[in-house]
C-alpha cells in the first residue's frame, strides 16, 4: 500500500468521542463504544459518555474504560426548560440530547470530538479529517422542518443538496464556536435558548444538529469538507444476534448499523420510557 492510500485510512489527529445516552440505550451502547475503538481510525483521547445519572450505566463506563458525565454538567438547562410535547409524545429529552452534542465542546480540550447516535453501530473503517477537510458522511433525504428551522436560525437558507442527519459527526470546535456566535447575535440570545425557541413544538421532529452544524460550514468553509455517502442501515433486532459472518457480509454493502427500534430490549429489562 502507498502513503497516500495509507493516509486515506489512518489520520493521526487526536480526537474524543461523546456520546449522549439514556438508560434504554444500554442494549447497544456496549457494542457502539467496541465499533468506535476498531473502527475509528484516528487516535482516540477519552470516549465520554452523557446521560442521567445512572448506575447501570456507571458500571458500564468502568467497565469499557470510558468516561461517565452527568448530563447536568453540561448545559444550565434540562429536560424539564424545553416544554417539547406533540399530540403523541414528550420530544424534550430527544432535543436536550441534540443540545448535549453542540455543548461537547466544553468537555474536551481537543479541537475536534466524535459525536454517535447510542443505537448506531460503526462496521466499516472510518477517517474524518483527510488533507486538512472534514469528512462528512450524508444521505439522500432529511426533513424538511430541519431546513426551516434553520433558516430561522441563521437567516438563510441551507444549500447542501444532501443531507448531514447520519447518525455521527465530527465537529470542529473552532466552526462550532462560529455557528453558536452567529445564532446569538442573530437571536440576542444564548444559542440553546434561541433553538428552544425556534424549533417548531407542533413538529415531531423540529430540528437537527447534524444538519446545522454541517449546512453552516458548507455555507461558510466551503473548501474545508468531504461528503461521502453513509450506507446506513437501520435494524429493529437485538445487536447481539449479529455474528462477525453476517457483519463482514453486511460491511461489503454498508458503513454503519442502526438499532432505532429498541422495544426488544424494553421488553426484556422492563426499562421504562
Amino acid at each position: 500500500m502507498t502513503r497516500s492510500a495509507k493516509k486515506a485510512f489512518y489520520s493521526s489527529i487526536k480526537i474524543d468521542v461523546l456520546i449522549p445516552a439514556i438508560e434504554k440505550d444500554l442494549g447497544t451502547l456496549p457494542y457502539v463504544i467496541d465499533s468506535i475503538r476498531k473502527q475509528v481510525k484516528h487516535p482516540i483521547g477519552r470516549i465520554m459518555v452523557v446521560s442521567p445519572p445512572s448506575k447501570r450505566i456507571q458500571a458500564l463506563c468502568r467497565r469499557k474504560n470510558c468516561t461517565f458525565i452527568n448530563e447536568k454538567r453540561v448545559l444550565p438547562i434540562t429536560k424539564e426548560d424545553i416544554h417539547y410535547q406533540t399530540k403523541r409524545t414528550n420530544r424534550s429529552g430527544w432535543l436536550l440530547q441534540q443540545l448535549l452534542k453542540l455543548a461537547g465542546g466544553n468537555l474536551t480540550r481537543k479541537r475536534y470530538y466524535l459525536v454517535i447516535d447510542a443505537d448506531t453501530i460503526l462496521i466499516r473503517p472510518h477517517v474524518f479529517l483527510v488533507n486538512g477537510k472534514t469528512v462528512f458522511y450524508c444521505r439522500n433525504w432529511s426533513r424538511p422542518e430541519y431546513f426551516r428551522t434553520y433558516r430561522k436560525l441563521l437567516g438563510t437558507k441551507p444549500t447542501a443538496s444532501r443531507s448531514f442527519v447520519a447518525h455521527y459527526m465530527l465537529f470542529d470546535k473552532w466552526k462550532l464556536s462560529r455557528l453558536k456566535r452567529t445564532i446569538e447575535a442573530r437571536q440576542k440570545t444564548r444559542w440553546y435558548w434561541a433553538i428552544i425557541k425556534k424549533t417548531n413544538k407542533q413538529s415531531y421532529a423540529g430540528f437537527s444538529e447534524f444538519e446545522t452544524y454541517g449546512n453552516f460550514v458548507k455555507a461558510h468553509y466551503p473548501g474545508h469538507l468531504v461528503i461521502r455517502s453513509s450506507l446506513n442501515k437501520s435494524f429493529s433486532s437485538n445487536p447481539a444476534a449479529l455474528t462477525r459472518k453476517g457483519i463482514f457480509r453486511l460491511a461489503q454493502k454498508y458503513r454503519s448499523l442502526s438499532f432505532h427500534k429498541r422495544s426488544w430490549y424494553i421488553r426484556k429489562k422492563g426499562v421504562r420510557k
